[in-house]
């Protein structure tokens, strides 16, 4: 690791620019910065860390929310003054609640937001964002945190009284039911997946391998 660290050029402040990306859609999620200290503790416990400029501290990404960004592998450009980190994240890693903080392009002379950045990818990501939350973070009355207060069994029930749901809809050929049952399979799919401790960024992997 010492020899690597000498090959980084970090700033008068003793930051290093990280460029974070998505490791399946290669999509750019966040941009932040690492000290010495920092770009270790991302080495060693292949979570991304970062020094936060405003609250000048050490900041584990997700560590509050849940959405931690596990890193897959990290890149140095030829100056030795610029990293890109790549991830698998566990959920948003905007704080918006959007899949990437570029999430917003210049059009004219104002920033106009782009619903369809990160795509459906991004809707199910948001939705599981919250999913995960609730799991970390249980409230009174929710249906998700009844979910999973019933465990295992409970959960897998639901996926499939969904799915069957989804059967019967695409038998009556009726769009609007497919759509709403659909829906429902997607989010007991992706209760299920948080209780196994998996996003559906495992998903859209395993698909952009059988591609």
């Amino acid at each position: 690791m010492e020899k690597i660290i000498k090959e980084l050029k970090f700033d008068e402040k003793g930051l290093i620019p990280a460029v974070v990306q998505d490791m399946t859609t290669k999509e750019v999620l966040m941009v932040a910065y690492m000290n010495e200290e920092t770009f270790r503790m991302t080495l060693e416990t292949k979570v991304a860390t970062f020094w936060s400029r405003s609250r000048q501290e050490i900041w584990v990404k997700g560590a509050t929310s849940g959405n931690k960004l596990h890193v897959s592998e990290i890149r140095v450009d030829c100056d030795g003054d610029c990293l890109t980190v790549f991830v698998r994240p566990d959920g948003p890693a905007c704080h918006t609640g959007n899949r990437s903080c570029f999430y917003r392009r210049v059009e004219g002379d104002e920033l106009v937001e782009d619903t369809s950045s990160g795509g459906t990818n991004d809707i199910l990501m948001r939705e599981q964002a919250v999913i995960i939350d609730r799991k970390n973070n249980p409230e009174d009355g929710s249906y998700t945190n009844y979910l999973f207060n019933k465990g295992e069994d409970k959960i897998l029930k639901k996926v499939g009284e969904e799915a069957a749901e989804v059967v019967i809809a695409g038998k009556n050929r009726d769009k609007d039911e497919i759509k709403y049952e659909t829906a429902d399979l997607l989010y007991h799919l992706s209760v299920m997946l948080v209780d196994n401790d998996m996003t559906w960024d495992d998903i859209f992997e395993e698909m952009e391998n059988r591609s």
